[in-house]
């Protein structure tokens, strides 16, 4: 009778088992020692580069936000604006902003997945698939490709440098003029980033457009910085670039005042006709031009001296809060940013020329204590004429003058010349002050001085909030009169900062503005993500 044999019994069964076991664990064993690491079968690629203090953009971008702190290993962080201040302050001590009211810019950052994912190698479901011998090739070495963009960010590093090294330095020689005294925050850092400014700075003006809304603007009233800058800009050899690639910061040559005057619907209340025409704008140059994209808005800036600046910007989310707006209303407590924005004088030129505004006596020859003159209109007004409207001899406050009495005339025999706000913070009372060589007095709250950046407002003016209008003679006279001496002195010597030129003169007030958007420009880096490696 045959025997059947199974492997599942008997003594035969387990030896046969365990010969059958010993060459297979032999076989483990050497794969595990002589085999190469299970981390080799994959290839990894390095987590991306985080630039937290550049302003990239990508055309892929899918627009979600997030922070820092939010972002993965295998996600990349794109920064769309940086303030500066949270790390090296390049202008240090020559940059001061009022931030009482103004919270820090912050850093906004758009969520996208990186397009370096790991290198996974096909057929890896079965081990015994996998070629043991197999070494994973060499990641070829990116050359980095220098664009014109990145000699233009190498610039302004260089710049950055040179104002940080003139700050405790000696004084720059100059054939037109020297800043010096204590009018200016750092008058070296001044001068030297004023002179670096007219070595590199490009400015890039977009041609779409048609008048009277853009590429035209007011030259005669107080919103006359509008025309006068727009005309300036581009009739200029010096700053204006007509290559966009060579551009530091981009200008949309639109005027406010103009769409006021074209677009809006008279006594309608409706800023929709603006903002779709700013909107319609943005979205033009956006499609037809990579500059916007490429930094959301960040190195593109607007001018407008109307009170309805702000409110333009609000149609293009990145228009308000990226780009840098110039603006008159310079009102911190309705979004305005220094760390940012620039603000702009209100200057009211009635004939087109500064010549018959400009001089006015010496300090010993100004027998009145101070004068305002204007209309009834605002939240700060009511205050000063309620306080002092026909209630003291040494102070002139009125709403309309008297027959025969000159306007100009009265700021040229006042020591001090009270500029109260009016509907907005802005007022060209400030300028005129400025011009007849009367000491300003900023009556107002939130509001941002022109050029604070730079000008040491203190040393030659007086600022008075709402609440201390009570007091206001009280602390006139309590300004020695050697002290009112140098103060008056320093406002003859910064009025070149606001006279207005055509063309153009060194230090004016055109040049003064280009400064303000210059140093926000250098307080960021532009960096284009589409053009980085090779």
């Amino acid at each position: 009778m045959a025997t059947s044999v199974t492997w599942g019994s008997g003594p035969f069964s387990s030896t046969k088992l365990f010969l059958f076991m010993v060459p297979l664990v032999l076989v483990a064993g050497l794969v595990s020692v002589l085999g190469p690491s299970p981390s080799s079968w994959f290839s990894t690629a390095k987590p991306p580069l985080l630039l937290f203090s550049s302003v990239t953009s990508s055309a892929a971008s899918n627009g979600s936000v997030t922070t820092p702190s939010e972002v993965k290993q295998r996600e990349e962080l794109l920064v769309v604006a940086v303030d500066n201040r949270a790390g090296e302050n390049l202008i240090s001590n020559y940059t001061h902003f009022n931030l009482s009211s103004t919270p820090p810019f912050s850093v906004q950052a758009i969520q996208q997945h990186s397009r370096d994912e790991q290198n996974v190698p096909q057929n890896l479901g079965n081990v015994s698939s996998v070629n043991e011998s197999y070494v994973p090739a060499e990641r070829p070495k990116l050359q980095r490709k220098f664009s014109i963009l990145d000699r233009n960010e190498a610039g302004l590093i260089k710049a950055r440098a040179a104002i940080r090294e003139a700050r405790n330095g000696n004084q720059t020689q100059d054939t037109d003029y020297v800043p010096i005294g204590p009018m200016y925050m750092n008058a070296n850092a001044f001068h030297r980033s004023y002179l670096e400014m007219e070595k590199q700075l490009k400015v890039y003006v977009y041609e779409e457009g048609e008048a009277p809304v853009f590429h035209n603007g007011p030259c005669k009233s107080i919103y006359s910085m509008e025309g006068n800058f727009i005309h300036a800009i581009e009739m200029n050899e010096k700053f204006r670039t007509r290559d966009p690639e060579k551009a530091h910061v981009f200008f949309l040559p639109f005027s406010v005042t103009m769409m006021v005057k074209f677009v809006y619907v008279r006594d309608s209340r409706d800023f929709g006709p603006i903002k779709r025409t700013v909107k319609d704008y943005i979205d033009v140059i956006a499609g037809r031009y990579p500059y916007w994209n490429r930094s959301l808005g960040a190195d593109h800036f607007y001018l407008s001296c109307h009170d309805w600046g702000p409110e333009t910007s609000r149609s293009v989310p990145n228009l308000r809060d990226n780009s840098i707006r110039v603006l008159c209303n310079a009102n911190t407590s309705e979004g305005f940013k220094p760390s940012k924005d620039v603000s702009l004088p209100e200057i009211n030129i009635r004939s087109g020329s500064i010549n018959d505004l400009i001089g006015g006596p010496s300090a010993s020859k100004r027998p009145l204590l101070a004068f305002f003159a204007g209309g009834l209109h605002g939240p700060v007004r009511p205050v000063l004429f309620e306080q002092w409207e026909n209630k003291d001899e040494d102070i002139k406050v009125h709403k309309y003058l008297p027959k025969g009495v000159s306007y100009y005339g009265m700021l040229r025999k006042s020591r001090f010349c009270l500029c109260p706000s009016g509907y907005e913070v802005a007022s060209p009372r400030v300028v005129e002050a400025i011009y007849t060589g009367c000491v300003p007095v900023l009556i107002s709250d939130h509001y941002v001085p022109p050029f604070s950046d730079v000008l040491n407002w203190k040393s030659f003016s007086v600022e008075v909030s709402v609440e201390e209008i009570p007091k206001l003679k009280e602390i006139l006279l309590s300004i020695s009169p050697t002290q009112y001496i140098r103060m008056q002195r320093r406002v003859l010597q910064v009025r070149r900062h606001f006279e207005v030129h055509s063309p153009p003169k060194r230090f004016d007030v055109f040049h003064m503005i280009l400064h303000s958007v210059w140093l926000r420009r250098l307080n960021f880096r532009v960096h284009d993500h589409q053009s980085q490696l090779s």
